[in-house]
Formats: C-alpha cells, structure tokens, sequence
C-alpha cells in the first residue's frame, strides 16, 4: 500500500507542466505548498545564469543544517496531457504521454517529507531542501544554485533506479562541435575546383571508433549539418558529438583522437578544420568512507533494504555538486523507463524512498 497522501501530491505534480527553463508554475506549487506548512522558501538568482524563467526554490529547516535533499523540477518531455493508470502494484500513463515521474516522484516525496514533520511536529535534524530548474538539458539550476555556505552533502532524489541502490560513480560527459571548411566551387561545371566538406567529414567519421570507445568511454557524433545547394561543392559542414567516460583524462584523450583524425582527414583533401570543446557536467567518485555515502548505506540499511553503490552514464545534479566540491549522491527512487510512455513507479518503491529521506533528517 502506498501513503495515499503522498500519491495524492504526485498525481497534482504531474498534471502541472514544467519542462526545462519553463519551470515557473511548478515553482509556484511548490512554494504554496510550503507556505501553507509554515515553512520560509526562498528563489534564488540562478535563472540569471540559467536561463530559466524561474529560479531554484531553496527552504530551510532550522538553520539549513550541513546537508540538502534535492530534486529537480523539469521533465524533459509535456505532462500537460498525462492520464495517469492506478493499477495494483504501480501508477503507469495511458501510454500516450511520459507520467512525468521523473522527477515528480522525487519532488513528491519531499514534499510529503515536510509536510509530515510540520503536520505531526516532528523533531529533526537541521537540514535545507532545494528543488532545481534546467536538470535535463544543462544542470543549470544546480550548477549555480546558492547554497548554504555550511553544506557539505547532498542527496539527490532522481534516480531510475530502485530504492536500495545509488548512483556513487558517474561518468562526465562533454560536447564538441568540428566545423569543416572546404571549399565552393559549380558541382557540374568545375567540381575539381571545390573542397567536399560532407566528404571530408566522411572520411574521418569513417576513421572513428563510435559507440563504445573502449571499456569506460562513449563517442557519438549525433548532429550533423552542410552545404548550402544541390549544384554547389558544399564549402562548409558541421558536427557536433558528445564523448562521456568515467574521467576527464579519458574524455580529453578520446577528443584528442577525434581532432588528429579530422586534421589528417583535412590534409587529404587539403581542407581546414576547427574545434570547439565544452564539458557538459564531470564525472565523480565516492568511496565507502566518503560521509555521503556512509549516511545514505545507513538510511537505506535502516528502511531494510540493502545498500548497493552503483554507477552510471548518465548526469544528475549530483554531478554538478560533486564538481563544486560537496560530495553528493542520487539515490534510487524507482522512478522508472523515464522520459517515454512506458515510465511507471511502483507503490513500493514509492514508500521505500520515502522512508529513506525520512531516515536521512530524523534524530
């Protein structure tokens, strides 16, 4: 059986639409929510930066404590239509919309977590709560939340996978964009006069290992955009790919083979290239004795489920605290297959990262 209370909140969540860096209305829920329990939040300057048309919403219990429980509010596809399946053992969409529980599943639960220690005047330890923006395309809220100069973890409610397991280990990724320069010339009267840039680029893609780079690391060029006419040698093409692995140092040397194979490439057909490189979030890892790690395995041995450490491919807020130096964790929440029609979470799975976030601020 799942809190009806808190499935009650998730089923409101979903019907509100909130994709990335258009996050104002589910703000302006949560911060009514709040309110109406006698909490103080607060937005914060982030969407400057951003870009979003709302900032992170940040509330402290007592003083704010040393740690925060985080969960993002964008989805990375519309809920405006979401028509939610309460079947036996889970909550579904109809199949025709994602249900939009991630990461409303995450916000849920914290949600319902404040409401109970105002509700039933529960003593807990000082801690702060913050619900980002921009997650699922830049990590943008995270990257430039403002947090409380005493926070030194995070625990971050946005994992697909189930309670009892978290993510201690991510890969980082970063973006590329090679811009082809050949050379125009009429494709029927004087071709030889011109430099193919779609060939060029032929070529050196041709020369690289896609996919599974080697054991750790990814490569995928997934854009690709040139010429200008169907009679005109195409002078200028561009891609843009994504490398992750599990550190930086295999992330630049895997870029680092992208370019010597585009530059060789160039010289063949005595084109030019240029290069542009950006991380999108780096990657982290954390031992057992990290505390973060240690207060999660506790609250999840506490609920009765085994601690698993896990890693993943994929970016998180975690990331992006990591990289600012507070160690912190995405933990499983059982919000699952997300962002397509068959997303779905179990009532179990529901209650358990319930109880696991309660575990965390309890005295």
């Amino acid at each position: 059986m799942i809190d009806e209370r808190l499935k009650q909140i998730f089923l409101e969540l979903i019907r509100i639409d909130g994709l990335s860096f258009n996050e104002r209305n589910i703000f302006n829920y949560i911060n009514n929510f709040l309110l109406s329990n006698n909490y103080k939040p607060t937005e914060d300057e982030s969407k400057v930066n951003s870009k979003s048309n709302t900032g992170n919403l940040i509330c402290k219990i007592g003083n704010g404590g040393s740690f925060i429980l985080t969960a993002h509010m964008d989805t990375a596809r519309p809920t405006i239509n979401v028509n939610p399946q309460l079947k036996e053992d889970r909550i579904t969409s109809d199949g025709t919309t994602v249900l939009g529980v991630d990461n409303r599943a995450g916000i849920a639960i914290l949600l319902r977590l404040l409401e109970k220690i105002n509700t039933e005047k529960i003593s807990t330890k000082d801690f702060s709560v913050a619900f980002t923006t921009c997650e699922e395309i830049t990590l943008g809220g995270s990257k430039n939340i403002s947090l409380n100069g005493s926070t030194r973890m995070a625990f971050v409610f946005d994992s697909y996978l189930r309670p009892g397991k978290f993510i201690n280990e991510s890969y980082g990724a970063a973006s590329f964009i090679v811009k082809i320069l050949g050379k125009a010339a009429h494709s029927g009267i004087e071709p030889g006069k011109g430099v193919n840039s779609l060939q060029l680029a032929a070529h050196a893609i041709s020369g690289l290992k896609l996919g599974l780079f080697d054991d750790v690391t990814t490569l995928n060029i997934g854009k690709i955009n040139g010429g200008s006419a169907l009679n005109v040698v195409p002078e200028l093409t561009e891609l843009e790919g994504e490398i992750r692995s599990t550190t930086t140092q295999n992330v630049e040397n895997c870029f680092e083979i992208v370019k010597d194979t585009f530059t060789k490439s160039a010289k063949v057909f005595n084109g030019k290239v240029e290069f542009n490189f950006i991380w999108d979030f780096q990657p982290y890892f954390l031992d057992e004795r990290t505390e973060v790690v240690s207060n999660i395995s506790k609250a999840i041995s506490d609920v009765g489920l085994n601690p698993t450490p896990s890693i993943s491919r994929g970016g998180s807020d975690a990331n992006s605290f990591n990289e600012r130096g507070i160690p912190a964790v995405n933990i499983g929440i059982g919000a699952q297959n997300p962002h397509s029609n068959d997303e779905f979470i179990l009532y179990e799975d529901f209650n358990n990262a319930f109880q696991i976030a309660f575990e965390l601020v309890k005295k």
